[in-house]
């Protein structure tokens, strides 16, 4: 087990989201699942399960409708093509929500941020001009277009 694990409390949809996101990243998979025995429920409810999205590990609960995702935690993805911030929100955000800046919110509530590499490095430029053009660029944006990007800090 890693020293710090993301953990996701569900109202009752634990499985269904673990499959979810293993089913969308690559060089994923589920570890463990745990279930609960006979009882008022049904057999077989999931209690907690642990899986693995691309190498990091996350645990996930079910515990009721206490405690709801915010914008206040997300999950960022560094991407390296627009092919795959393209892939990446598609699927994250089919039954969701899009929104500003590389921002979505999975059909879970749960908040994601697709942000291709090509963004720090270009708002990194040490022109402040070309910066401040990607920036507002960036600002427009739902889902992050490294073409337009590019145009911004190209743009004389």
């Amino acid at each position: 087990m890693k020293k710090i694990t993301p953990f996701l409390w569900f109202d009752h949809q634990a499985e269904e989201a673990m499959n979810f996101y293993v089913s969308i990243f690559k060089n994923s998979k589920v570890v463990s699942v745990n279930r609960s025995g006979d009882g008022p429920e049904g057999k077989g409810k999931v209690n907690t399960a642990t899986f693995e999205l691309d190498g990091q590990e996350f645990m996930a609960l079910n515990a009721g409708p206490l405690f709801k995702f915010t914008e206040a935690i997300s999950f960022f993805v560094n991407c390296e093509t627009q092919a795959e911030v393209d892939e990446l929100w598609k699927k994250l955000s089919a039954g969701g929500e899009e929104g500003r800046c590389g921002w979505l919110k999975d059909k879970f509530g749960l908040s994601w941020q697709i942000i291709p590499k090509a963004l720090s490095e270009l708002l990194g430029d040490p022109d402040p001009v070309k910066s401040k053009r990607v920036l507002e660029a960036m600002l427009q944006m739902n889902k992050i277009d490294i073409a337009g990007l590019k145009r911004a800090h190209e743009q004389q």
